[in-house]
């Protein structure tokens, strides 16, 4: 069970992710905050959350300066940013700060569940529309390689399918009943995906797709 702190000064958005959050097998809802200072106060009494989401806007300490104090108190407590604030500027200050990852609030709920299993499994995440933003700004980003090339032209009809469904952020299982097949399937496929194309990640993967127009 993965317990989550909720942080966000707006009791609407706050009351409309604890919904969400709520009706998700293995999630845990542990407590509710406006800030970052009333997060704090409830780890100080005691309060162990696996994940704090903080919106990064709040009064008080907000969730850039939030991340920074956790790190400096817990190694077992991740925080995941919610924000309205695109510009990789903020997901660069929110990272440093020592969030481990960056979402946008216009995410639904299948990437934000997503997020949180991942971010609290010890890995970092970005969200898919930021990080599509932030690749495509590379300079690098435009130039195929000879192996790029080669490699795109090895993968199968159903290695592509999995690809573009990857870019679109679903998870192996959720991959797995949308093409009628098993989860075992599914990590196989991208497996492949992550040895013929060299990807390090799913960014890197979303990358490989983009620069070889199997996702646009």
């Amino acid at each position: 069970m993965i317990k989550v702190l909720l942080a966000e000064d707006h009791n609407i958005v706050r009351n409309g992710i604890r919904s969400l959050l709520e009706n998700t097998e293995g999630l845990e809802v542990i407590g509710e905050a406006t800030n970052g200072d009333e997060v704090i106060q409830m780890i100080a009494e005691g309060k162990e959350p696996d994940l704090v989401l903080a919106d990064i806007n709040m009064p008080g300490l907000d969730g850039i300066a939030l991340a920074e104090k956790i790190r400096s108190l817990s190694q077992k407590t991740k925080v995941l940013v919610l924000s309205m604030l695109e510009h990789e500027k903020y997901v660069l200050k929110a990272i440093n700060a020592g969030a481990s990852g960056y979402l946008l609030k216009s995410v639904d709920k299948n990437e934000l569940v997503f997020a949180i299993q991942h971010v609290a499994a010890g890995n970092q995440y970005i969200c898919s529309e930021l990080s599509l933003k932030i690749l495509l700004k590379l300079p690098s980003f435009t130039a195929q390689t000879e192996e790029e090339i080669k490699a795109a032209g090895t993968l199968s009809k159903r290695e592509r399918e999995i690809l573009v469904l990857i870019a679109d952020g679903h998870t192996n299982s959720e991959i797995a009943d949308i093409l009628f097949t098993s989860r075992r399937t599914v990590e196989g496929h991208r497996q492949n995906l992550i040895e013929k194309t060299g990807a390090r990640n799913t960014a890197s993967l979303i990358k490989f797709a983009l620069k070889n127009g199997i996702i646009n």
